[in-house]
């Protein structure tokens, strides 16, 4: 059974950095797709940052340029980098992991993932 654990959410201000990390246990880490989503009150669950088993990223256009995806498989952890924060980039952070292959196209789509972590709460203020 795959465990995913987020962590280091928090209250910043416009402009400033956060790091989360979202620690994975029950598989074999190297060999799948994981993701970070995000879902402020009243909208959908979204998918902005996806990497693949060899290292791949994809980025939505909401947050190129400011987040950056990474992975540590010796420690089996996924890390998002989030600097030059906005208020708009308030939500819960989730991330998640998909067994097997996934067209590109679909990455972002989180009806394509298969196990989720609890979330971790991200708040910017103006």
């Amino acid at each position: 059974q795959v465990q995913l654990v987020e962590s280091g959410g928090g209250s910043v201000q416009a402009g400033g950095s956060l790091r989360l990390s979202c620690a994975a246990s029950g598989y074999t880490y190297s060999a799948y797709l994981m993701g970070w989503f995000r879902q402020a009150p009243g909208k959908e669950r979204e998918g902005f940052a996806v990497i693949d088993s060899d290292g791949i990223t994809g980025y939505a256009d909401s947050v190129k340029g400011r987040f950056t995806i990474s992975k540590d498989n010796a420690k089996n952890t996924l890390y998002l980098q989030m600097n030059d924060l906005k208020p708009e980039d308030t939500a819960l952070y989730y991330c998640a992991v998909r067994d097997g292959w996934l067209d590109r196209r679909r990455w972002f789509g989180a009806l394509h993932y298969d196990y989720w972590g609890q979330g971790t709460q991200v708040t910017v203020s103006s």
